[in-house]
């Protein structure tokens, strides 16, 4: 989409000057929703997103790039949203994951390790009669459909 492209742009215009931020995702949605989410190594502050708001939606005013009336929201990836970047995998090292791969497999465990190309996650594995072992596992990013972060109450 033309749209979404001219609006990472726009995105990575905005950011240009602050290394420690990047943007992870742009849907513009069937009911007019332009969803931006930006992330940070360090997380990413409501003035970040603000200034990202006004930036962006100056430009697609002044462009008239959108016709019909829109609802812009620019925020960090929820809770519950995957992580898409490898940037993303290196932010959360040390958290449980849940992974599911292309082969229909599900693993969870503590993110160890996080690469351009594979992640490691120590996993518990239970096997008949034997106390639970942990285990490394390395998996290639190629062979993950969705990683999301488990959040613990304990």
């Amino acid at each position: 989409m033309q749209l979404e492209k001219r609006v990472r742009e726009l995105v990575e215009e905005k950011i240009a000057d602050r290394p420690e931020l990047f943007l992870v995702d742009v849907k513009m949605l069937p009911n007019n929703k332009l969803i931006i989410h930006v992330d940070g190594d360090q997380g990413i502050s409501i003035q970040d997103c603000v200034g990202i708001s006004r930036h962006v939606g100056f430009h697609l005013e002044e462009e008239n790039a959108i016709a019909t009336a829109y609802n812009l929201e620019v925020s960090s990836p929820g809770v519950g949203e995957p992580l898409q970047l490898p940037r993303q995998y290196v932010k959360n090292i040390g958290r449980t994951i849940a992974v599911k791969l292309t082969n229909g497999d599900k693993k969870e465990g503590k993110l160890l390790e996080a690469g351009e190309t594979s992640i490691t996650i120590e996993e518990q594995v239970k096997e008949k009669g034997k106390k639970a072992t942990l285990v490394s596992s390395q998996i290639a990013l190629n062979d993950i459909i969705e990683t999301k972060v488990l959040i613990s109450f304990k």
